[in-house]
């Protein structure tokens, strides 16, 4: 079963496609990650998936229904423009994004203080969103988006301006949300967060779909590399390493055979090159983005967004 699927998404603005043919499929239950760079056309692709906006082109189905804005009061959205009540207090705050949910007043005031007591922020309940420090003030957001038990989260590059105590608060978030079987979708420029999230992702870029599938699938279309420290520097051995060797002094980096590391391991044991060291180092996410969209993409990537450089 998939929580989202969409065919052919087109979406132009003033004669640009931002979004040039996207076909997506969310599995129930999983996290899935949206990677690319800025303006790739990812907050795009999740305005049309969640009927905020309409695809020029294509069809989309959002937790069973074709039209996706039926369904609003089991999605939570975290767009990627913040936005509080300045004024407002913490608890009142999550009260009223509940309420807009669907949710009784009442009942969305006395979850919304269950959840900042679960997330350590309970003494700051009665507090205004001003007097917050900014990674509270996102996680009072989450809270909100996530008050009324959605069966689909989507969060629009949830981890920016944060920093790393706050990412690693969110993340852990997250997967308790997924624990319980909630979907969840989110967005984001940055590949770490994605690898250690995510079980599925599709990589963006100019608003096309370069790669949808398992993390594992992205790492797979990359062998191996091997890091071996030796004790000799020449020796019958020396035949067995393949073409792409790369020698530094006593150190050899190479790309794993396809017969594997066995007939490696006899042959430099046989050729007495004395194994001071060997690693077998599975490529990365980043290594098999590099791979997929190319290296012109992946810089910009790392390029940080302005939040970011405040």
């Amino acid at each position: 079963m998939h929580a989202i699927e969409a065919r052919g998404l087109v979406k132009q603005f003033d004669g640009f496609r931002a979004v040039d043919g996207i076909d997506l499929n969310v599995p129930e239950g999983s996290i899935y990650g949206i990677l690319g760079p800025n303006g790739a056309g990812k907050t795009t692709t999740i305005r049309m998936l969640l009927g905020i906006i309409d695809p020029d082109e294509g069809t989309r189905v959002l937790l069973g229904s074709d039209r996706p804005l039926s369904q609003s009061k089991l999605v939570g959205y975290l767009p990627e423009e913040r936005g509080l009540y300045q004024s407002m207090r913490a608890a009142d705050t999550i009260a009223f994004m509940g309420a807009l949910r669907g949710m009784p007043l009442k009942a969305a005031e006395m979850r919304g203080r269950e959840l900042m007591e679960e997330a350590g922020l309970g003494y700051a309940a009665d507090r205004q969103i001003r007097q917050l420090s900014k990674g509270m003030a996102q996680t009072v957001q989450l809270l909100g988006t996530i008050v009324h038990d959605p069966k689909l989260i989507v969060l629009d590059e949830p981890f920016s301006g944060l920093d790393a105590l706050n990412q690693a608060k969110l993340e852990r978030m997250i997967r308790a949300q997924a624990d319980r079987g909630v979907t969840i979708i989110f967005s984001t420029h940055v590949i770490a967060h994605a690898e250690r999230l995510c079980e599925r992702i599709a990589i963006i870029a100019k608003g096309k779909v370069s790669f949808d599938g398992l993390v594992s699938t992205a790492r797979d279309r990359l062998r191996p590399q091997v890091h071996l420290e030796t004790e000799t520097a020449d020796g019958p051995w020396r035949k067995a390493l393949p073409d792409d060797v790369r020698h530094e002094g006593n150190w050899w980096h190479f790309t794993l055979p396809d017969s594997g590391v066995e007939p490696l391991l006899t042959a430099l044991i046989g050729g007495k090159a004395g194994i001071r060291s060997l690693s077998i180092e599975r490529p990365g996410l980043h290594d098999a983005f590099v791979a997929i969209a190319g290296e012109d993409t992946a810089a910009e990537m790392d390029a940080p967004t302005a939040e970011e450089l405040i």
